[in-house]
């Protein structure tokens, strides 16, 4: 499955790629066309019986294959997904311990189907949509969906661009109420967040080459972090940035709401507001369950 869109990918390279899987296995090439293609083409290669179906492009095609291949839940005969990086974050990959380089994951791809190299992980739902790496609303729905509107005239959505929109909806963050409630297992409702973000691992994503880290003991093998700011003033938010960058974070503050290992949690707001699941526009809700589902999908690392 190749999105020939995604960010870092070339023709000449998607040709090498395909060469080098076709040569060990029996290979079906398809580019998607619109969106939604990679999860139809999925569904469908779970009709079919294949045993594996590579993701070649962004975070947003892996999403899409994830959510073909589980369409109809969590199944013991679903094809084994195989990651090779083509965008700009790869988070789900570098998670994965994918090396990012396309060509150097296809070699290690190839090596890890030739050896039967693979491993089950957790993934998250938000309500029916299944998520690799992280979810939330508001706030970072606000900041993917005006990334998404300055892409329209460019093809690469550079950190300098998410620093920009995020800065800017920050802003206008400033000047609102806080209208996020967080519902968690076992504990009444915390109400007044401004922000709110739900991780499947760690680290959430990247600014450049570095990490952002604000659930640490998250992982592909644990359940969901949460994250969650009832201020947002300027120190606050320089405060926990800070902590999410150090070489060994432990995030706390006493307007942060951290937990790192939760079945389910349920976010509310009055309001509409954006949803984005691995950094997916889904439109807008005023509440969302998510779950996290051990073990949902073989890998092949």
């Amino acid at each position: 499955m190749v999105n020939p869109q995604a960010t870092s990918t070339t023709p000449a390279g998607r040709d090498v790629i395909a060469h080098a899987l076709a040569s060990d296995t029996k290979l079906d090439l398809v580019e998607t066309q619109y969106r939604g293609h990679a999860a139809d083409a999925a569904r469908q290669a779970v009709a079919d019986g294949f045993d594996l179906v590579v993701a070649h492009g962004g975070d947003g095609t892996v999403n899409e294959v994830v959510n073909g291949l589980l369409a109809e839940g969590v199944r013991p005969d679903a094809p084994m997904l195989g990651v090779v990086p083509g965008g700009s974050a790869n988070v789900f990959a570098g998670a994965l311990g994918v090396p990012l380089d396309p060509l150097e994951a296809t070699h290690k791809l190839l090596n890890a189907i030739e050896s039967g190299s693979s491993r089950r992980v957790g993934l998250g739902r938000a309500d029916e949509r299944w998520f690799t790496f992280n979810a939330g609303l508001g706030y970072d729905g606000d900041v993917v969906a005006g990334v998404e509107q300055r892409r329209v005239k460019r093809k690469e959505a550079t950190p300098f661009l998410y620093a920009k929109v995020a800065i800017g909806r920050y802003l206008r963050l400033r000047r609102e109420e806080p209208q996020l409630t967080v519902h968690l297992p076992g504990k009444e409702p915390i109400t007044g967040q401004y922000i709110a973000l739900v991780s499947n691992t760690d680290p959430w994503t990247y600014y450049g080459n570095r990490p952002l880290r604000l659930n640490p003991d998250c992982s592909l093998d644990s359940g969901l972090g949460v994250f969650a700011l009832s201020n947002v003033r300027p120190l606050t938010v320089v405060k926990h940035l800070a902590q999410a960058t150090r070489s060994a974070p432990d995030p706390r503050g006493v307007h942060l709401l951290r937990e790192d290992d939760v079945e389910w949690t349920r976010i509310t707001c009055e309001n509409p507001v954006k949803l984005q699941v691995d950094g997916d526009l889904l439109g807008e809700r005023t509440e969302v369950r998510f779950t996290s589902v051990p073990g949902a999908l073989q890998v092949v690392v």
